[in-house]
């Protein structure tokens, strides 16, 4: 994991550890005691209250007086193996360092609720496992946020599009869903023009506008009808270097 990363699942893990201590106090804690047990500065603690109470932790209370979480926040611990939180564990790292902004603060969000649902030595391996996901170029990948935008609303696209050999086109698309290869990702589109579907590396675009018009959910013009007819239920069949856009 990148250094940004690595600080990240520390800082979870201790706001976990926050948690904890509140979690098993029946009465208030000031901040001056919270800071000590934990080894941490008094600013520290202030600032993570603030940001569990954002995540809606319900810890009532202020600085100088107390603070004290209401009954009944936890869930119960969930069940997983080693391999299970490995497996989680990686994904979400693989998600933070590969992937736009929006969808790099959900996975550390996903990564704290994992954290807060299991018991507190799983939580340890979970946020400081041996597996991780260095830093990839295709996080640098532009109008990842937009189309995952456009693809949640349905919304109508009009993509210009520069092909690996130099060919330039503009469409207008549906934008039906994003593939993650190891050196790019693909958006997979119903082109309105030809009527069928295309596969576009994401770097290749150069512009995309909302033309304002919405698609409805069509049978033969899905994503899941697209993987459907590749045969390739888990992504696509070839390569993302062999990918080219046609009319």
């Amino acid at each position: 994991m990148s250094e940004n990363g690595s600080g990240n699942a520390m800082r979870i893990f201790r706001l976990f550890e926050l948690l904890d201590e509140l979690r098993l106090r029946h009465t208030p804690v000031t901040a001056h005691d919270l800071a000590a047990d934990m080894g941490v500065s008094l600013r520290t603690i202030y600032r993570d209250i603030a940001d569990l109470q954002a995540m809606g932790a319900p810890i009532r209370g202020e600085g100088g007086v107390g603070y004290v979480m209401e009954p009944g926040y936890f869930m119960p611990s969930l069940s997983f193996d080693d391999e299970e939180l490995a497996a989680i564990a990686l994904g979400i790292r693989m998600v933070m360092t590969r992937s736009d902004a929006g969808l790099s603060a959900a996975a550390s969000r996903a990564a704290a609720k994992v954290a807060s649902a299991v018991n507190r030595d799983a939580r340890h391996g979970f946020l400081e496992g041996s597996l991780h996901a260095g830093p990839s170029e295709v996080s640098r990948t532009p109008f990842l946020r937009d189309l995952r935008e456009a693809i949640g609303r349905r919304s109508i696209l009009r993509i210009n599009y520069t092909s690996r050999s130099g060919k330039t086109s503009q469409r207008d698309a549906r934008p039906l869903g994003l593939t993650l290869f190891d050196s790019a990702w693909l958006l997979t589109i119903w082109c309105e023009t030809a009527q069928d579907f295309r596969h576009l590396r994401v770097d290749c675009i150069d512009a995309v506008q909302p033309t304002g018009s919405i698609f409805r959910d069509e049978r033969g013009k899905r994503f899941a009808d697209c993987l459907a007819r590749e045969g390739n239920p888990a992504g696509m069949k070839r390569k993302p270097e062999d990918m080219r856009a046609t009319s």
